[in-house]
């Protein structure tokens, strides 16, 4: 049950809900564990799947199984470090968690490396839709999306028009939903179609090896071909981004009739993830090889010599557009309630404030429509993201309220474990932004 604090606007749970607003029935049930597990999983489950190929490409499929085995189990770790200090303090929110170990500092750091991380997140997802239907040609090469394969160029078929179409009829029902758990059937209907994403790539990949037309896989890293050491480390922000969710854990707790099946909750959608990237990531390196772009849907825009094989074309790009469109809320739900309260700390958003909650809507929305048509290509921005405010939410700022034990409960291991999970994320997160600099400069 959702319950609400007034002396602080860090201490406030995501969009509190006045008790006498709910139904018997959400009193007396809440939400459900596989609502939760959905909308988990839908958080992780985001653009960063696109990328996860592409890891394969420069670490080899043995290594790429273990470092998502190994962010995987930090993830869970970490999380479990913010569950253990929401059951034994007084706040019930991620931000109120780091005011109590690190006072409005603390709580203000957090909600600026979410609103960085969800925003730059959710103009992906934009952009990425907008490539499957309007296309891209932002690299000099003429990719065209679905649209205009179907029907030409038009103006309707152009990216500013489709991601309008998409913004108003689509998004915005959506975003209108106040509270997270009434999103499950979506989040659920989204992870389906991931998986169906999964299920078309590995029938594609294994029809090509039975036709002999797979590339050769690269079991392990190959550093006579350009590889070195330090691109290894570019790929763990790319996974780190992958697994987040830990922005999600609390609303969603908030919200379950029994707020100590969140453990579970996430654990099983960790499992699930970890299966959907190594499958996706495995078929799609063996069906493209080495050609495997940074985005792997580019990969599927191509002629095919058949009809089926052009309509399992479509429907990869379709699915996962859509996937994309169903994972927007939820990634939006927390972007929209920090940047509330950072700039309203005193009043708690709750759910009857129609007017402030709809106007907030409508501003972030907007705000990602236009730079999702202005910007054709942020993949930097996203490594960016994925080496600095990714790594602070998921991994530093959880560890860091261990190490700082308000509440003197930590334990011994517990904290070797959150000074190894800090090592590791800044250990890669230095390195990979070395490797980043240094082959930009190198192409220049």
């Amino acid at each position: 049950m959702i319950t609400e604090k007034q002396d602080s606007g860090s201490l406030a749970p995501l969009l509190p809900v006045d008790q006498n607003q709910l139904s018997e029935d959400e009193r007396s049930e809440g939400g459900s564990i596989c609502g939760a597990i959905f909308n988990i999983s839908t958080g992780m489950v985001g653009a960063g799947i696109m990328s996860i190929p592409a890891t394969f490409k420069v670490l080899g499929v043995i290594p790429s199984f273990f470092v998502i085995l190994l962010v995987g189990y930090f993830v869970e770790v970490t999380v479990d470090f913010l569950l253990k200090y929401t059951h034994s303090g007084e706040s019930d929110s991620y931000g109120g968690l780091m005011a109590e170990s690190f006072g409005k500092f603390g709580s203000v750091a957090l909600q600026i490396c979410v609103m960085i991380t969800n925003l730059g997140a959710l103009i992906i997802y934009l952009i990425i839709i907008g490539d499957v239907l309007s296309g891209n040609n932002s690299d000099g090469s003429v990719h065209l999306g679905t649209l205009q394969e179907w029907f030409g160029i038009h103006w309707w078929t152009s990216r500013a028009f489709s991601l309008l179409f998409v913004v108003l009829f689509v998004m915005l029902p959506l975003l209108c939903v106040k509270r997270i758990d009434s999103l499950r059937h979506a989040s659920a209907i989204s992870i389906l179609l991931a998986v169906l994403f999964v299920v078309i790539c590995s029938m594609m990949a294994i029809h090509a090896m039975w036709e002999g037309k797979t590339q050769r896989l690269r079991w392990v890293p190959d550093f006579s071909h350009g590889v070195s050491f330090s691109d290894l480390f570019t790929t763990i922000p790319v996974f780190a981004t992958a697994f987040g969710c830990h922005v999600n854990v609390h609303p969603v707790r908030a919200e379950m009739g029994r707020p100590s099946d969140m453990t579970s909750a996430v654990r099983i959608s960790l499992i699930l993830c970890v299966a959907i990237y190594f499958a996706v990531g495995f078929f799609g390196y063996l069906l493209f090889g080495d050609s495997i772009m940074a985005d792997m849907l580019v990969n599927f825009d191509q002629a095919s010599d058949s009809l089926i094989g052009a309509v399992l074309n479509d429907t990869v790009r379709l699915s996962y557009a859509i996937h994309l469109m169903l994972v927007f809320p939820v990634m939006n739900y927390s972007l929209r309630v920090n940047v509330d309260e950072l700039f309203f700390p005193k009043r708690p958003l709750l759910a009857t404030e129609t007017l402030r909650f709809f106007s907030l809507t409508c501003v972030l929305l907007a705000f990602i429509y236009g730079a999702a048509v202005a910007i054709p290509n942020i993949w930097y921005f996203f490594q960016f993201m994925g080496t600095t405010t990714v790594m602070c939410i998921m991994f530093i700022f959880p560890s860091s309220i261990v190490l700082r034990d308000a509440h003197n409960i930590s334990t011994t291991r517990e904290k070797i474990l959150a000074v190894l999970v800090i090592i590791f994320a800044i250990g890669t997160s230095s390195v990979a932004i070395y490797s980043n600099i240094a082959t930009y400069i190198a192409n220049k």
